[in-house]
């Protein structure tokens, strides 16, 4: 199945923006004991799925006419001497939503490449393209590390895909 990437990019923002970066509700697991958003347009599907709350690895699969073919895997969180700081995590988690909804279709993975707001920066360097990638993000309060994960993915080639 050929797909148009700018129409995958584009999508992928979409959803991001409707699930985990615009509050999203959740969607009924299809793994028991993870937390899953969806989002549905037309012929496109995504589904974030991850477990977990100070560390919290995930997947977000992306299928085209119920078929997969695109996947992002995450795994990270906070750094260990914030995993009792719930205050703290919660504020940046939202920080990071803020983050990701400034992502553009040119690199529709994570957030921007940086954005600061008041005590709060973040970075976010990727290698490849929507095909191939893998990049790092991280999110610094008073300049300090706070947050740290790390993502890789790209468009799956089936068997039968030549």
């Amino acid at each position: 199945m050929e797909v148009n990437l700018k129409e995958l990019a584009n999508f992928l923002v979409k959803a991001k923006l409707s699930s985990y970066a615009g509050g999203g509700k959740e969607a009924k697991p299809q793994r028991p004991g993870f937390k899953e958003l969806e989002f549905t347009e037309k012929d496109w599907n995504y589904r974030d799925s991850y477990c977990g709350f100070f560390f919290a690895p995930g997947q977000e699969v992306v299928r085209l006419y119920g078929k997969p073919i695109w996947v992002m895997s995450y795994s990270g969180g906070m750094n260990k001497k914030y995993h009792k700081n719930k205050k703290l995590t919660l504020e940046v988690f939202g920080f990071l939503k803020k983050a990701i909804s400034l992502m553009s279709p040119s690199s529709p993975f994570r957030g921007t490449k940086s954005f600061r707001s008041g005590d709060f920066q973040y970075s976010n360097k990727t290698k490849g393209n929507i095909k191939d990638f893998i990049g790092e993000e991280k999110i610094f309060y008073k300049n300090k590390e706070v947050f740290k994960q790390d993502y890789i993915g790209g468009l799956m080639v089936h068997e039968n895909s030549e």
